[in-house]
């Protein structure tokens, strides 16, 4: 695996995306400035690290900014110090910096609470030119990690994994990405599964190993009997999507109780 840290030289960005607003342009480039210019620790990902390894430029609405749960508050404190608008939008997860109608996201966690922010993420971030700042970006483990598990059905991002497995596998730590979802391991397997299908001719770009290691799981876990408590991981990608499943059909949510064995059965 070829890594870029923060130390190394920089990378060169494939492409940068377009905003729907072009009058959000002067607001991202300052407020790239601002955090540069803070010496906070943060990372820019979603669209923009998208577009950086794949060369797909697209439009986005925003900017998407991560950093440590421990920077989280003072990157926003910063913000509001000069005069931005601050919101936390959700404690668990993101808040917002805004001035008028443009904002962009700090985040640090998943909305589902599988994905904290961590060192890991600063120790093989990539370094790149943006808006004339060097900043850095997410590595494309992380990436895939923070991209997994959105998949409702407004917004799908496996696109998105697929094409920055096809551009950049060579710098995924796949290791580091098994560990990321080693209790959700069917997740990374599904996405893989995905990648194959659409890109028959580049099925080498995931490892051996790691397809045979997760095949072989799924074959351990066939001898087992069912779980005895019914559960649906279903809201762990939408909460809305799968509500049904958790408030009518006694299946327990990510975390509680819901019914224990049992056959039972849906009103038509």
């Amino acid at each position: 695996m070829t890594s870029e840290t923060s130390d190394s030289p920089m990378m060169k960005a494939r492409a940068i995306p377009q905003l729907i607003d072009p009058d959000a342009e002067p607001f991202v480039a300052k407020a790239i400035e601002e955090l540069a210019l803070s010496e906070m620790p943060f990372l820019v990902a979603g669209t923009y690290a998208v577009s950086a390894y794949t060369g797909i430029s697209r439009l986005t609405k925003d900017l998407d900014i991560f950093c440590k749960a421990g920077d989280y508050a003072r990157i926003l404190g910063y913000f509001k110090k000069r005069n931005y608008e601050i919101a936390v939008e959700d404690e668990r997860w993101i808040g917002k910096v805004l001035k008028g109608k443009h904002f962009f996201d700090v985040i640090f966690a998943s909305s589902n609470g599988t994905m904290p922010v961590g060192d890991a993420w600063f120790d093989d971030a990539r370094l790149i030119e943006l808006c004339g700042f060097p900043v850095r970006i997410v590595s494309p483990t992380e990436l895939i990690w923070s991209k997994c598990f959105i998949q409702l059905r407004h917004r799908y991002d496996g696109a998105d994994i697929a094409h920055v497995i096809l551009r950049a596998s060579n710098e995924i730590d796949w290791t580091r990405l098994l560990g990321y979802l080693e209790v959700h391991w069917e997740v990374l397997l599904i996405h893989l599964l995905n990648f194959r299908w659409i890109y028959p001719t580049e099925r080498d770009r995931v490892p051996q190993w790691l397809l045979d290691e997760l095949i072989d799981r799924l074959k351990a876990q066939r001898e087992l009997p069912l779980p005895q408590m019914r559960i649906c991981r279903g809201r762990m990608y939408s909460r809305i999507d799968y509500e049904i499943d958790v408030k009518e059909w006694g299946f327990a949510d990510v975390g509680g109780e819901g019914d224990v064995g049992g056959s039972w059965e849906i009103d038509e």
